[in-house]
């Protein structure tokens, strides 16, 4: 049977069906049925859980019906290869026993049988002349032991009657070291998986083993349980040794155990008290003995009642259970007598066990403790209470529903950079640019984006021009003139005048039929003007593309003078046919072809130039989602997973060398230990105090008497050159007589150590080896997680969740190096996003953990005094996000702090989640602080320039420098190039108001340095146009000629300059 939680299945019974027409379901693998479709599909849920077990196999997480099939599969198995002979002995052996694993009662009968053969099993003979026959036993005999006259004993032994397969008429007659079955038909794991399919087990300690009842009856086996062996009989059993037990535990504890006297068959005597005084007579107290005893005697009765006949004796047949001598059950005169013991007290119920830690978030108790304050990119906050300081400084103009938006885009291009061809840039680059980009401050990375999405779009003309996407058709011109044309002759043909209606006499009924008729007239006229308002173009797109192929222009790269501007609304036009992009798309044409202004390309370029943060969002975000589709990020994203394949193996590969590296250096550290002790420097010996207490300076003695650092007399009146030479000589031999000095010390300290056995030596540098190797193995395993970060580029993944469900990402995680491109044209600001964002919980965990039912509301109110929604309110302070379309973010090292002292390590959520945040601090923090010294602006940088050479200038005035030299008049200059001597600088002429310069953005710092270097050229500047083979070649020849002819006159020039020097 199918195992659950190591338990047997147990099927539904079949439901009582009273009415024959009723609709039933039924699960043909099991035989259920069910009333409800509701029950159904809870039952067929469950059985498709991967947690069943295949008793036969052994293999676990399977659904039921795949480890149903596995049984049955594996019953056929061990059905044909099992010895038929074998399975009749084996089930005998196998029915009533208690051993408890499985493995042990294999082991045992494996043994027991391994030797043994039975009639009609296929066996091997070994006959006079180790000659081997193929036979089936017939018959066997088997013989006891005996014992000897001398008292040894001969063991038991069988004999086998064999009728050989290749001689019909022969027989042989072979005992046991003479007879032997094939290896590969009675094995452990076939006798296992044949003991698992016929034999069952019930779920309690000492259960025996019991044939299933089919296979019972086919073997002719007894079902018929042992008294001993039942359940019943166990659990009585079990509660006698408790009484005890307990009696006895109750007997040590009396203080008077020890003194009572125990009889000689060591039961112990009951204990003789003297009766107690009593002011009653002595009659009145035999009465009352007399009473109590016919009390006991009835009570007796009472018990013994149920086990007795109708006739007041035993049963015929039946035992009677006496209790044993000196149990608690047994029963005296004396005991009689005493006072029945008191109840034992009834202990206090301990407390529930401690909860097993992680649990569910929500489940644990809520804290004091409130969340770091987020911050937001946009300007409708979902909060009222952000501050100015909640809030980015570029966040007047951007709407929160366009920062999902940004950060998809961002993250898109700059993990496909290099598909793109564009050089990476921040985060913060990248939202400036799309806020000051205009017609009066052009940004190329504003350009440059565009471009390169496009180009992915569509190949160019040298690539073959194919469109890499899939398109919505657009109607055909051709038919909507020809359908213009039908409905004007369809205008242009006379209608009949209709036919005058005879007067008739008005009736009330008329009159409001016609009343009806004029109502519904109104009504339908209103629907088609409404209709028509509805279907009148919104925007003059249409009109604007007609004529124009935009697949044309940009397989052709006409991206100047706002090119792709007009490529941007051919394809946002292509693209609102599609009902799921069309409101999108129709939103952003309206603001790039309004009604009110002529089409043209100028036009849309300008257009395209004033629009706002937040349609600029929605167009990258439409063009960077088709780039999906295309081969080039497709092709990308499969080498980068077989790039990750190949870096997984070489990972395991330099662990599996690191593993063995580590056990040999733990040999080598266990060969140290064991020759340290031989090669332990001695401890030095105890020198006695003098008395007087001097010490000799042997390093004053030993200096040579010329080391005096006095410098020789020399003539005053002699040159000063001659006093510094001395000096630095006599420094000399100083520095010389103490570099002897120290060699000589180090020598005497190297002879005091015991020279150590080459053995040592060797081992101590095999460890250093070893370590240096097994630090190399973890700086290649560091780099190649590194690698493995960078090419996990198909889903951005997520640092974790905290209690409330809110999600959070370090965009930095995969996909990017942790700065963007090492050669980017801004890598110098060290960071690519900076920012730890929390986006809100999605709509179905919502509605789930947070937004509960009233009914489950008021559940967790009741166990922790508030509900969801106020414990979050409390415990995320005055800023937080409730949906998905929410984001907020953390950019400095100190939110990020507090933030893991407010996750809960004792919760699903926040574990995992606080595991990411601390195992990335170190990187995250550093960019942090580099995002942080990016942003800041030049005057805070030049303050604290000046503070640095403040202090440098303060701390070298405290040493002692020369001061600087005086001033000296101007010398006379000479300018080489104009041949003009000046004695004195001219008088500077007064300086010029310089004109307002504009206004120098950060993003402008940005260039696209990769596509200059891959292709030549900006994406958004025309490709030079193709030069013919023929000139090229021409210009090569004359470029040679022209080379040559230098050379000649170089070589002459030379030939003329060494005559005339030899001359």
């Amino acid at each position: 049977m199918v195992l659950f939680k190591r338990k047997p299945v147990q099927f539904l019974p079949v439901p009582e069906i009273r009415d024959e027409n009723q609709d039933v379901w039924f699960i043909p693998q099991t035989g259920e049925i069910f009333l409800s479709y509701e029950d159904y599909l809870n039952r067929m849920d469950f059985y498709k859980q991967k947690r069943f077990i295949c008793t036969i196999t052994g293999h676990s997480g399977l659904t039921f019906f795949e480890a149903l099939e596995s049984e049955l599969t594996g019953a056929a198995e061990v059905d044909q290869a099992f010895p038929e002979a074998l399975k009749g002995p084996i089930l005998r052996r196998v029915q009533f026993s208690t051993v408890s694993r499985i493995d042990t009662l294999v082991d045992q009968i494996y043994e027991e049988f391994k030797n043994d053969y039975y009639p009609g099993e296929a066996v091997t003979v070994l006959i006079v002349g180790d000659q081997r026959l193929q036979g089936v036993v017939r018959d066997k005999t088997r013989f006891g032991s005996k014992v000897l006259p001398d008292g040894t004993v001969v063991p038991p032994f069988s004999r086998y009657f064999v009728s050989l397969n290749d001689r019909p008429v022969e027989e042989a007659v072979v005992d046991d070291q003479h007879i032997f079955r094939d290896r590969k038909v009675f094995t452990k794991a076939v006798l296992r998986s044949f003991i698992k399919k016929t034999v069952t087990r019930e779920a309690w300690n000492g259960a025996p083993w019991l044939v299933k009842h089919d296979v019972a009856e086919k073997y002719h086996i007894s079902t018929r349980i042992p008294q001993h062996l039942r359940y019943d009989s166990k659990l009585l059993e079990r509660k006698q040794l408790q009484m005890q037990k307990k009696a006895s535990s109750q007997q040590s504890d009396t203080p008077q155990a020890s003194s009572r006297p125990t009889s000689p068959t060591s039961f112990r005597l009951p204990e003789l008290k003297p009766a107690p005084k009593s002011h009653k007579s002595k009659a009145q107290q035999s009465l009352q003995a007399h009473q109590q005893q016919q009390q006991q005697q009835q009570q007796h009765q009472q018990t013994v009642k149920g086990k007795h006949s109708t006739f007041g004796g035993h049963e015929p047949g039946s035992f009677l259970h006496l209790p044993l001598p000196g149990s608690v059950l047994s029963v005296s005169s004396m005991s009689l007598r005493e006072p029945p013991p008191p109840l034992p007290v009834r202990e206090p119920t301990p407390p529930p066990p401690p909860p097993k830690y992680p649990i569910e978030d929500l489940q644990l108790e809520p804290k004091p403790v409130v969340r770091p304050q987020l911050k937001y990119l946009c300007k409708d906050a979902p909060v009222d209470a952000a501050t100015a300081e909640a809030k980015h400084p570029l966040s007047d103009k951007i709407l929160m529903k366009s920062v999902g938006p940004l950060l998809e885009t961002w993250d898109t291009l700059n993990v496909y950079c290099e598909i793109f061809k564009l050089d990476s840039f921040t985060f913060d680059d990248y939202v400036e640019a799309l806020l000051v980009a205009s017609a009066e401050t052009p940004v190329q990375l504003f350009d440059e984006i565009h471009c390169a999405v496009l180009k992915i779009l569509v190949q160019s003309e040298a690539e073959g021009g194919k469109v890499q996407i899939q398109l919505p058709e657009l109607e055909d011109e051709e038919e909507d003139e020809d359908e213009d044309e039908d409905g004007e002759d369809e205008t242009a043909a006379p209608t009949p005048e209709p036919e005058p209606r005879p007067l008739t006499r008005s009736t009330r009924g008329s009159l409001a039929k016609a009343e009806a008729e004029r109502l519904a007239a109104e009504a339908a006229a209103a629907e088609r003007e409404r209709q028509m308002a509805e279907d009148a173009p919104k925007h003059r797109a249409e009109e604007l593309v007609r004529g124009y192929d935009w697949i044309e222009h940009l397989k052709k790269r006409d991206f100047k003078d706002g090119g792709w501007e007009m490529i941007m609304v051919g394809l946002l036009h292509q693209l609102s046919k599609n009902d799921r992009l069309k409101a999108s798309c129709e939103e952003l044409l309206q603001q790039l072809v309004p009604t009110d202004v002529e089409p043209s390309q100028e036009t849309v370029r300008m257009r395209y130039s004033q629009l706002d943060v937040n349609y600029r969002v929605q167009a990258l975000q439409i063009i960077c989602m088709l780039t999906v589709e295309t081969k080039a990020i497709r092709g990308y994203m499969e080498d980068c997973s077989e790039t990750m394949t190949a870096y997984r193996k070489e990972k395991i590969e330099w662990q599996r060398r690191r593993k063995q590296l580590i056990e040999d250096l733990k040999n080598l550290n266990d060969q140290r230990k064991i020759l340290l002790p031989d090669n332990l420097p001695p401890s030095p010996p105890m020198e006695p105090a003098r008395a007087n207490g001097d010490v000799k300076m042997s390093d004053a003695e030993d200096l040579p008497a010329h080391t005096s650092d006095e410098v020789p007399d020399t003539d005053e009146d002699g040159p000063a050159r001659k006093l510094r030479r001395a000096a630095d000589r006599a420094a000399e031999r100083k520095r010389k007589a103490e570099k002897e000095q120290q060699e000589k010390k180090e020598k005497a300290e190297a002879a005091k150590l015991p020279k150590q056995s080459k053995q040592f030596q060797r081992v101590l540098r095999d460890i250093q080896k070893k370590e240096e190797e097994i630090a190399e193995c973890e700086r290649e395993i560091a780099v190649i997680d590194n690698d493995l970060r960078e090419a996990d580029c198909p889903r951005t993944r997520v640092l974790g969740k905290d209690r409330f469900w809110n999600r959070y990402y370090w965009f930095e995680r995969n996909g990017m190096p942790y700065g963007g491109l090492p050669d980017s044209s801004t890598a110098s600001a060290g960071y690519a996003n900076g920012c730890i964002w929390v986006q809100g919980p999605d709509e179905l965990e919502r509605v789930g953990y947070i937004d509960m039912e009233p009914q489950w509301q008021d559940e967790y109110k009741a166990k922790f005094g508030m509900t969801v929604p106020e414990r979050k309110k409390m415990e995320e302070g005055p800023t937080g996000v409730f949906n998905a379309n929410q984001w907020g973010y953390y950019d400095d090292p100190e939110t990020l702090d507090e933030l893991l002292k407010w996750l809960d390590p004792r919760g699903f959520n926040e574990l995992k989640l606080r595991k990411e945040l601390v195992s990335f601090r170190d990187k995250i923090v550093a960019n942090m602080q580099n995002r942080k010294a990016y942003l800041s602006p030049p005057e805070d940088q030049d303050k604290e320039d000046k503070e640095k050479e403040t202090n440098g200038g303060a701390t070298a005035a405290n040493h002692h420098t020369p001061p600087p030299p005086a001033t000296t008049p101007p010398k006379r200059m000479t300018t080489r190039a104009r041949g003009i001597a000046t004695i004195a600088r001219p008088p500077e002429p007064e300086p010029e108001p310089e004109p307002a310069k504009p206004t120098h953005y950060r993003c402008m710092n940005w260039e696209n340095t990769m596509a200059i270097e891959e292709i030549g050229h900006l994406h958004s500047v025309e490709p030079p146009p193709a030069r013919s083979r023929k000139m090229t070649k021409k210009k090569e020849a004359a470029m040679k000629e022209k080379e040559a002819e230098q050379e000649v006159v170089a070589t002459r020039g030379k030939k003329g300059r060494q005559s005339a020097g030899g001359r």
